[in-house]
């Protein structure tokens, strides 16, 4: 699971480079089975044992952050810190390019 900030995309050549294969969108209908939360909800914590989390570097530029926490009409406030604790990820990584509205 990639945590990253609304306002980036992938970039597939960084990704790549870091994972080794393509980025991927998991199927929507196969999202709760995986991560035990459906589509829009999903948050980096509280997932099933064995889920890898990482955390973009896109998301440093932010003090607080506000990830769903289960359900599509949630959503948790946290500190970078806190993110860290409550998602425990691998790694934080830099795969993700900013797109900013025009």
């Amino acid at each position: 699971l990639l945590v990253v900030s609304g306002c980036s995309r992938i970039d597939n050549h960084k990704f790549k480079a870091f994972f080794h294969k393509k980025a991927k969108m998991i199927p929507g209908p196969e999202v709760e089975a995986l991560t035990s939360h459906p589509v829009g909800g999903v948050c980096p914590f509280a997932l099933p044992e064995g889920t890898e989390v990482y955390l973009d570097e896109s998301l440093r530029r932010y003090d607080k952050v506000y990830p769903a926490c289960g359900s599509t009409n949630s959503a948790i406030e946290l500190s970078l810190e806190d993110l860290e604790r409550a998602s425990q990820p691998i790694a934080w990584v830099d795969v993700t390019e900013t797109v900013l509205p025009s």
